[in-house]
């Protein structure tokens, strides 16, 4: 798959990965509350670096713009290589992620209460993680066949002109 089409699949899934966090977290009490422990890890690391901790708004802010970077990288993974089981990879991709950040928050020094609180708190993480890593393929798949479209289109208009 394009590069283009890897970037905007993967910017697409991570911005909705984050907006289903931040809708899901306002209305269902047990939701994993990827924002927290965003945050937390931002305290954590500029903490150690010595650099003063910015505070609420703009902590927060940190927190979701890290999320949709790295969210976006890591989603873009899907369209690298063979196209041909890439529904399943970018699942695969999905699950890790959500498995990631149910295990990895407290080996890393995290609150690991933000996504791994209760069943349902699990569930739903993973759950979120899958359904952003299945939109930014659908994305993708999109953003191909419209260049694909576009492509042809090109090439028969060129063909056209060259024949008369």
């Amino acid at each position: 798959m394009k590069t283009i089409a890897s970037l905007g699949g993967g910017l697409a899934g991570a911005c909705a990965v984050t907006l289903l966090h931040e809708s899901v977290r306002k209305i269902v009490p047990k939701a994993p509350r990827m924002d927290l422990l965003g945050m937390n890890a931002i305290s954590k690391g500029l903490n150690a670096a010595g650099i003063k901790t910015p505070t609420g708004n703009k902590l927060y802010s940190l927190a979701l713009a890290g999320d949709i970077i790295s969210n976006s990288m890591y989603y873009a993974l899907a369209g690298t290589g063979n196209e041909k089981n890439i529904w399943l990879k970018s699942s695969l991709l999905g699950l890790a992620a959500g498995v990631a950040a149910i295990t990895l928050p407290e080996p890393l020094g995290l609150d690991g209460k933000h996504s791994n609180r209760t069943a349902e708190t699990r569930l739903m993480t993973v759950g979120l993680y899958v359904a952003g890593a299945l939109v930014a393929t659908g994305i993708m798949k999109l953003l191909a066949r419209r260049k694909d479209k576009k492509n042809e289109e090109w090439e028969r208009k060129l063909m056209t002109s060259a024949m008369g």
